[in-house]
């Protein structure tokens, strides 16, 4: 039985390929893009660990998708 986090990930880059935008990963959560945002300003668990997962090309603004990936595996 293949894990769940390799599960999710592979669905992800099927989806998305390495790097999602931040309009991409707030409808996969969910949430607004400014919801997500606010999120990500504040100090906590879930807005820490997207923001790991950030990586900036110029001004856009990308997240990895395998962090991602395990973001979502472990449900924190």
């Amino acid at each position: 039985m293949e894990d769940p986090k390799a599960a999710i990930e592979r669905s992800l880059m099927d989806k998305y390929g390495p790097l999602i935008s931040l309009v991409q990963l707030a409808e996969l959560l969910h949430r607004s893009p400014n919801g997500l945002r606010v999120s990500m300003n504040q100090s906590n668990g879930y807005g820490n660990e997207i923001r790991r997962a950030r990586v900036r090309i110029g001004r856009r603004v990308y997240f990895r998708t395998p962090q991602i990936a395990e973001f979502i595996a472990t449900g924190e």
